[in-house]
């Protein structure tokens, strides 16, 4: 498996938490940097980019030798990585899983404003799966989600830029609504399950839904979810699982790393993404 995208000096997301998760799950983990960032539990104090020629490079090197039977896609940063990136997707027959990352847990960019324009025309028609969180979908489409019925518009709007499949992550809702979140596995078709006690993700491929619940979990230490939810779809993938499989046990696992984060340094911590050992 490949993962491309930016490192956490933390280790709670980006490409450590995709390592970790893609060990966790039984399958070798390879990567692409696209960026170096100065972070911690409390927030990004730094971000460098990768030029261009770099990450090509590193992608070359992986692929033509060893070869990739899922990719997954984190913080591309810019335009030209962005582009960079996608050029080099639309040449794989592996499936890819593409996390469109703007923010980090603490709210601080990762994605320039003017990268927004490659990544619906450059980088999601290669997806497989793409995951976007509330944030993003607005970043992306202009829709605000404020419910399940919100979802749905927002995964239409998403299907769009040519994903095959979406996952609208619900996990931003304001406890006052439907209850939503990257929890674990569970699948009912628009059943309402527990209301605002429920985490629930919508996939879908603009014909088939899947509504995917489970329990919340009273935790604030779940710094890392997104790149572990996409890089464990992707494992799903590489070995031999169909979208809706894959994106139930991935959720199923994050769910577990969630009720298992811990406290690490002054802010937030990660999920634990070796919870099963």
């Amino acid at each position: 498996m490949l993962t491309v995208a930016g490192s956490d000096s933390g280790g709670g997301a980006g490409i450590q938490a995709d390592l970790k998760t893609m060990l966790a799950l039984g399958t070798h983990g390879m990567s692409v940097i696209t960026a170096v960032t100065a972070q911690n539990s409390l927030g990004v104090q730094g971000a460098w980019e990768l030029p261009v020629e770099a990450v090509r490079a590193q992608y070359r090197s992986v692929v033509d030798d060893i070869g990739v039977q899922a990719v997954k896609t984190g913080m591309l940063a810019s335009p030209e990585l962005v582009e960079c990136v996608a050029d080099l997707l639309a040449g794989t027959a592996a499936p890819v899983v593409v996390d469109p990352v703007g923010v980090s847990k603490h709210g601080d960019s990762l994605l320039a404003a003017s990268a927004l324009d490659s990544v619906r025309t450059k980088l999601l028609p290669t997806a497989t799966v793409a995951t976007p969180n509330l944030d993003e979908v607005a970043q992306l489409t202009g829709v605000q989600v404020e419910s399940e019925d919100g979802m749905r518009r927002a995964a239409a709007a998403m299907l769009v830029y040519g994903p095959q499949w979406v996952v609208i992550k619900g996990g931003h809702l304001g406890s006052g609504g439907v209850g939503s979140g990257r929890g674990g596995a569970g699948a009912g078709v628009g059943a309402r399950g527990a209301g605002a006690v429920d985490a629930v993700d919508l996939l879908t491929d603009g014909s088939e839904e899947h509504w995917l619940r489970a329990p919340r979990h009273d935790n604030r230490h779940t710094h890392g979810t997104g790149c572990t939810l996409a890089s464990a779809i992707a494992a799903g993938l590489a070995t031999g699982q169909e979208v809706p499989e894959a994106v139930r046990a991935a959720k199923e696992y994050v769910t577990g790393a969630i009720a298992a984060g811990f406290a690490l340094g002054g802010g937030i911590g990660p999920v634990d993404h070796g919870w099963r050992l």
